[in-house]
């Protein structure tokens, strides 16, 4: 049975040298805030984009184009036809929720003497989602609301703002943008929190059309309601003369996030980079506050605790100074990072700093006391007993 040192004579060591007791907090606090500031980023990007595509739904986008709307281009019959031939579709006061859409990234730019924090003229305007759209949007899109004020009425220079995209532009409803480089009054600030529509301007979709002088849609959205998803494909494979390919909505979106995919590797790469530098940092933190005491530990040795004893304390030490940085880093994730808005060519979405994000740094913390120690303490314990003493 080995005999352990008192509990608190690693607590009372802990205190001796405040500037190291601050290296290694804040080597972990760092270490711990990137590792949940890299799982807070992917749990908002998932959590965003399946929140934003629903499995009731199914599009029509270009063939060929099945991995951007953006880039996809269908004629602007194919919204009727399809209403015409796909039975069971989801219908709202007799119309089928059928629902063309022009999708681009546009510059926009608050405009007038009463937008609040607009943009400097010299830097260049943010890109900002332009959605065209028409009445069975709504229908289809069930997560948007209008927080305030009216939805553009059509062949108006109109523009409806989600409210992260309000936030970000620097206008508020019944202010003005330069859309493009024309001119679009905000009438409404649109509401669809935790999806990326909340990041994005609606402008009907007969004036998007003329903005961009194009006769031809982006894609179709459909409620599929009592129809199944193969009717929307067979539909496509059915009018080969429309070039259009069928997906599910939530399959275009997590085909998005795979596509994502490389950002949210580099995110963890520049984490992982930079929690190395905070590693190090906490390293040589330990080293000094061991190296320090090797008179200490030689004193131990000479008085009975053997060194597997004093390398216990010594890692009981280390993990409470490492645990307290960790909680002093989620608790500044949970202040700093959680709901932050993340700007995307796509639109928008926000950090989440929920549990997982929280275990994550709470186990990077954890893990750097209890494995960061053992190298500066393997070599404090393996200095022979007198020449500890004499140090």
């Amino acid at each position: 049975m080995i005999r352990l040192l008192p509990f608190d004579h690693a607590i009372r060591n802990l205190g001796r040298s405040w500037r190291r007791l601050l290296l290694v907090t804040g080597g972990s606090a760092t270490v711990s805030f990137l590792v949940l500031g890299s799982v807070a980023f992917t749990r908002g990007l998932e959590r965003s984009l399946g929140a934003s595509g629903l499995e009731t739904n199914a599009l029509l986008v270009g063939a060929g184009s099945e991995d951007s709307v953006e880039r996809s281009e269908i004629p602007g019959s194919v919204a009727g036809i399809a209403a015409a031939s796909i039975d069971g579709l989801t219908t709202v006061a007799g119309e089928p929720a059928v629902s063309p859409e022009i999708h681009a990234a546009l510059p926009c730019l608050a405009l007038g003497a009463d937008t609040a924090a607009a943009p400097a003229r010299n830097e260049a305007p943010p890109p900002v989602l332009v959605r065209g759209f028409e009445r069975a949007a709504f229908a289809v899109h069930p997560q948007v609301r209008l927080a305030e004020g009216r939805w553009p009425l059509r062949g108006a220079d109109e523009v409806a703002l989600g409210a992260d995209a309000a936030r970000r532009i620097g206008v508020a409803r019944g202010g003005f943008l330069a859309i493009a480089g024309e001119r679009f009054e905000v009438t409404a600030i649109l509401s669809a929190p935790g999806t990326v529509m909340h990041g994005e301007a609606w402008m009907r979709l007969d004036r998007l059309a003329a903005l961009l002088r194009r006769t031809s849609h982006s894609c179709v959205v459909v409620a599929l309601g009592d129809a199944e998803f193969e009717d929307v494909e067979l539909f496509s494979l059915s009018r080969l003369d429309l070039e259009t390919s069928a997906m599910r909505e939530d399959a275009y979106f997590a085909q998005l996030a795979e596509f994502l995919g490389p950002i949210r590797a580099l995110v963890a790469a520049s984490a992982l980079l930079v929690a190395t530098g905070g590693v190090l940092g906490g390293l040589n933190g330990m080293y000094a506050a061991f190296a320090s005491r090797m008179r200490e530990v030689a004193t131990l040795q000479a008085i009975g605790f053997s060194r597997a004893a004093i390398a216990v304390s010594l890692v009981i030490e280390s993990t409470v100074a490492c645990s307290a940085g960790a909680l002093v880093a989620c608790a500044a994730g949970l202040l700093l990072l959680d709901g932050a808005a993340i700007h995307l060519s796509m639109g928008t979405f926000r950090l989440v700093a929920d549990e997982a994000s929280i275990a994550a740094g709470l186990v990077a913390g954890l893990l750097l006391g209890l494995l960061g120690a053992l190298p500066p303490i393997l070599r404090s314990l393996t200095v022979p007993i007198p020449a500890g003493l004499r140090a």
